[in-house]
Order: C-alpha cells, then structure tokens, then sequence
C-alpha cells in the first residue's frame, strides 16, 4: 500500500468512530502523509455569549487536521501539547479551512502548525501541536 492510500486508509478508519469531528461537521478535503486539511461551516450553536464562534470551535477543527496528518505514518500518534491564537473573528456562517503542516518529525514526537483561515481567505486561528507517537500501528506496517 502507498503511503499515500496508508494516510487515506488510517484517516478514514479514524473518522468513523469520530463522533466529535462528525457533530462538527469536518470534511476531510485532503490527506497525505504528514499534512491534512479539513473544512467546516461554523453554526449558531457554535457562537459564544459575544456573537462569535467559541474558540473551542477552531481549536477543535485545527486539533482534528493535526491528528489526522500526524497519523498518516501508520503509528497511534497522541496530543502532547497543543496552543493557538486568533488573529481575527469567526462568525456564524463563516467557513472554515484547516491546513496542518508536519514541520519536524522524530521517532517520539512531531511538532506542527495549523492554519485556519475563513471564506474570504483571511487567517482566523493559527494552530501549533506536538504529538507524541506511540509505538501502536493502526495497521500493518507503519515508518
């Protein structure tokens, strides 16, 4: 299998028990091994008692691109540390892009950055986690 259809595989078998991501609403555009980006629609459900989006909302579609790229290896990858900013409003219709980016990677721990940006291209959330990747595979051979 290529690592390619791996990530695909892994992501896919991940996302169906995902129910969080799923009451979301994350779509999954594209995944590769080290990368993914996601999308979703922000509802009025999601706004905070100011009008705009909880900053759960994008902290919760940049951490599920991070584990969907960090997991792309083959290896159970976990949250270790993640913070993240926002440069500017999310409102209640806004659709959100999520692009996680592998920046380095080692035998125990990948670090990377997410970016969120809405609709009109703007950057709303920036994003930055480390996994620690455990030795579990998700199946057959993993890097």
């Amino acid at each position: 299998m290529s690592d390619r259809l791996q990530a695909q595989a892994i992501v896919e078998k991940m996302y169906a028990s995902d129910g969080f991501s799923a009451w979301l609403g994350i779509q999954v555009q594209t995944i590769a091994i080290g990368s993914c980006i996601c999308k979703m629609r922000v509802r009025k459900e999601m706004l905070n008692g100011f009008g705009v989006a909880h900053g759960g909302i994008a902290f919760a579609l940049a951490d599920s691109a991070l584990a969907f790229a960090a997991n792309g290896h083959g290896r159970v990858a976990v949250g270790l540390d993640n913070s993240i900013s926002y440069p500017a409003p999310i409102r209640q219709d806004d659709e959100l892009t999520a692009k996680a980016e592998e920046l380095s990677l080692t035998n125990r721990t990948g670090f990377y950055r997410v970016t969120v940006i809405n609709q009109r291209q703007e950057i709303v959330a920036l994003f930055h986690g480390t996994v620690y990747r455990t030795e579990k595979k998700h199946f057959g051979e993993a890097q």
